[in-house]
């Protein structure tokens, strides 16, 4: 942390922006850019160069309170807007984002490091739920019921649950605060939103967009600062009557733990460790560019990565010379330079883990076919690598990867492959890759998965529920369901007698 957050920068590349405040370093809290009381902050920095980009607020568990009153206060006001004046608000922020598209890329490139056509894609993906949820807000209906009782009438409507505490991951900084906000926001819910200290400028962004969106004072919070602090403060608090969280399985525990106490509604995407199986009978370049798509996207550092790669024995030599071929095309380097594929990772113990990985798998009897070393672009960069023959003992096969690594080994018949796919905690995707037409829904119906690809990689986008099953998360986000989940049911009998 540091005393001094209003210092010049050094990263030549903010002179791009256009817009120059949506470059924020205060928090966001009750209509009011904010500071620490003690001026403390943290640095924001590029992972491509280690470049400072920003000092961002520190605050404190005390205005993390301040942010939940203020959120509270909010709340009676803005649940009692027509559906139509949240939906026309909600779309003006839409605008805004997509008019702001290449500022909004530029910043998280700078904080997070991914290659700038996967930012601007990401602000699309991330614009694309404000759109949505803007018209689902028109559609949060009441529902009649068939009165089994005598002059009764019944009816169910749903009604906003209140604050909203959303904790967004740094490597989805823009599309993950949306997906959750823009679906409580039109549900009738305010937020109370803390960013990961790696990637806050995406939110706070985000944040100057909606204040010119006309977003009421109160109703949308951003508290930047350490997350044990802020979030464990959030936990705490009953008038936050539900946790929205993206990050790792370990961290989703503690907060449902943390949770219980006040009985808060827990929407949670969680870890990933997603098979991808390709049968015998696949067309094998369709398979390659499916496996370098599910694999390296997001230099590998996504919950929907292929981290386990099961191929058919009969195609499993040809796949594996096939793949590396395409891997070593792969352009790694800064995102901000042209036709880049792979960024770098976010910070050292990303290194370090993808390091202990390769080395077990090794230890296992894995090959490893291209790669396996740091990239000279930069202390932060990884060779896109490939490991062959790799063992389901191995830590890659069993813990969830986040770097450019793609582990292979063979499989021999479907309910082998089935078997070893579904031995994990795990639960988020499974991609499979087949020209079956009985198998395809076999494996759609077998895979213990929340969602599986057949045949394609993209399967995400506002209109589907998103989400995992065992260990993978509680809930879903997008469509119909994830507004549903900000909203509790309330049951009204009434005598007509």
């Amino acid at each position: 942390m540091s005393a001094h957050f209003a210092r010049s920068h050094r990263h030549e590349a903010l002179d791009g922006l256009a817009d120059r405040r949506l470059l924020r370093e205060l928090a966001y809290v009750d209509g009011h850019w904010t500071a620490s009381e003690a001026a403390e902050s943290f640095e924001v920095t590029d992972p491509a160069t280690g470049t400072t980009v920003a000092f961002v607020a520190a605050l404190d568990g005390r205005q993390t309170t301040k942010a939940i009153d203020a959120a509270a206060r909010a709340f009676p006001a803005w649940r009692a807007l027509l559906p139509q004046e949240r939906s026309t608000i909600l779309r003006k922020w839409f605008e805004l984002i997509v008019g702001a598209k290449d500022d909004l890329a530029l910043l998280m490139t700078l904080e997070q490091g991914k290659p700038l056509q996967e930012s601007l894609g990401e602000i699309d993906y991330a614009a694309s739920f404000v759109e949505w949820y803007a018209e689902e807000a028109k559609r949060l209906n009441a529902e009649s019921v068939t009165s089994h009782l005598p002059n009764a009438e019944m009816m169910v409507r749903r009604e906003p649950l209140g604050v909203v505490g959303v904790v967004t991951p740094w490597n989805f900084p823009s599309a993950m605060l949306t997906r959750k906000a823009a679906a409580a926001l039109a549900a009738g819910c305010t937020i109370v939103a803390h960013p990961s200290s790696e990637t806050p400028l995406s939110a706070l962004a985000l944040a100057e967009l909606g204040e010119r969106a006309g977003l009421p004072v109160g109703v949308f919070n951003i508290v930047t600062g350490k997350a044990s602090t802020i979030v464990g403060r959030m936990c705490d608090d009953p008038r936050v009557r539900a946790m929205s969280f993206t990050g790792s399985t370990e961290i989703g525990r503690l907060i449902a733990a943390q949770s219980a106490p006040t009985m808060k509604r827990l929407v949670m995407e969680l870890g990933g460790h997603a098979p991808l199986i390709v049968f015998a009978d696949a067309d094998l370049d369709k398979a390659v560019d499916i496996a370098i798509d599910a694999k390296f996207a997001t230099s590998g550092q996504d919950c929907l990565a292929a981290n386990r790669i099961y191929v058919q024995r009969p195609i499993y030599d040809r796949f594996c010379a096939a793949f590396a071929k395409r891997i070593e095309t792969l352009r790694t380097g800064n995102g901000l330079a042209e036709k880049i594929d792979i960024g770098p990772l976010m910070h050292e113990r990303a290194i370090k883990k993808v390091e202990e990985q390769i080395a077990d798998a090794i230890a296992h009897g894995a090959r490893c076919l291209t790669g396996g070393k740091r990239h000279q672009a930069g202390p932060l960069f990884y060779q896109p690598t490939l490991l062959a023959d790799v063992s389901d003992e191995a830590l890659i096969m069993r813990e969830e990867t986040f770097g450019p690594v793609a582990a292979v080994t063979p499989f021999d018949s479907e309910d082998d492959v089935i078997a070893r796919a579904n031995a994990t905690e795990y639960g988020l995707v499974a991609y499979v890759v087949t020209e079956n037409g009985g198998r395809q829904q076999r494996m759609g119906r077998a895979l213990d998965y929340g969602m599986v690809a057949i045949n394609r990689v993209k399967i995400t986008g506002a209109p589907i529920p998103f989400g995992g099953v065992k260990q993978s998360g509680i809930g879903r986000e997008g469509s119909r369901h994830g507004l549903e989940a900000f909203t509790d049911l309330k049951y009204l009998c009434l005598d007509v007698a």
